[in-house]
């Protein structure tokens, strides 16, 4: 073979193999391309999942309230962050209507007595709430405390000013009309509430205690604001019996009083029926509570609570 012819030869031999070379980086571009296009695609669809990843849980927040009738709309007083506990609390008491439900978690029935405690709301004013849920502190004194006239009381009884006030104005009223209240038990402080309740709890046991005398903290008598009574001619615990009794519950609320504890509320505040405990509230929240029967702590969270 000529040299020429070789030479030629060898040439198209470089040429096939550099089109090779140039199909094989055709090649591995397209596939790294292809990679990167697909990587990208996978980056978008991670984003997009995570941007709609919060849908099943509006969902579920959806098929929960549809379940309470969408009753939030309706009530101002609806909590959002409750919503598993309403939904918990429907579950176990069916019988009950939404409202009703929404009330009673706000109130923290949906927990135990004395569980799932806080500060009491609204310290200092007439509004104060001291229940099983809302502890006082040890350290709570009313700032107003006055004596009440020893024509009304049975000695050395103090209430807030405003209160104090108030039952003596309902107390001549009373008389004039033919009726004995007596204030026997007031303000108390924490001391003296605790040796009260050590007392009960060491004699009956602390759970038939819990009943019929608050644990220190979180007595509504170291607010300054209760006050028991009797008519001077039998024990206080049987004002129930007496003819004051039926005068007090039809006029205690127009002097801002109200019957705090009674047989029908007892799940509710924990408290056995009590006809001679009465709070005082202020006219305002004792004339509608007479006029729409339910206790103080369904009034508080329909209309006190976070306004």
């Amino acid at each position: 073979m000529s040299k020429k012819k070789k030479k030629k030869k060898n040439i198209y031999l470089y040429l096939d193999i550099l089109l090779v070379l140039i199909l094989l980086i055709g090649i591995i571009y397209i596939i790294t391309n292809n990679n990167k296009e697909s990587n990208n695609e996978n980056n978008k669809n991670n984003i997009n999942n995570n941007e709609t990843e919060p849908e099943p849980i509006l969902d579920s927040n959806k098929e929960k309230l549809e379940k309470l009738g969408n009753i939030n709309k309706e009530l101002d007083f609806f909590k959002m962050e409750y919503l598993d506990r309403y939904i918990s609390y429907k579950d176990k008491h069916p019988e009950l209507d939404n409202e009703t439900i929404i009330v009673y978690v706000n109130i923290g029935l949906d927990n135990s007595f004395y569980t799932n405690v806080e500060d009491s709301p609204n310290k200092h004013t007439n509004t104060v709430l001291s229940n099983k849920y809302y502890f006082l502190g040890d350290d709570y004194v009313p700032k107003d405390l006055v004596t009440i006239n020893n024509n009304y009381s049975s000695g050395d009884k103090k209430m807030t000013k405003d209160a104090a006030k108030a039952f003596e104005e309902m107390a001549r009223d009373a008389k004039k009309a033919g009726y004995n209240v007596r204030a026997v038990s007031t303000y108390r402080s924490y001391s003296y509430q605790q040796n009260l309740y050590n007392n009960y709890a060491k004699s009956d046991g602390k759970e038939k205690a819990d009943t019929y005398s608050a644990r220190p903290g979180y007595s509504e008598h170291q607010t300054g604001l209760a006050v028991d009574v009797d008519n001077t001619k039998v024990s206080y615990t049987k004002f129930g019996t007496t003819k004051e009794f039926g005068w007090m519950k039809d006029n205690c609320y127009k002097y801002g009083f109200i019957l705090r504890y009674t047989k029908e509320t007892e799940f509710i505040t924990g408290y056995m029926n009590e006809p001679w405990h009465y709070r005082y509230v202020g006219k305002d929240i004792a004339k509608y509570i007479y006029e729409h029967p339910m206790t103080y702590e369904e009034y508080y969270v329909r209309f006190l609570e976070n306004k």
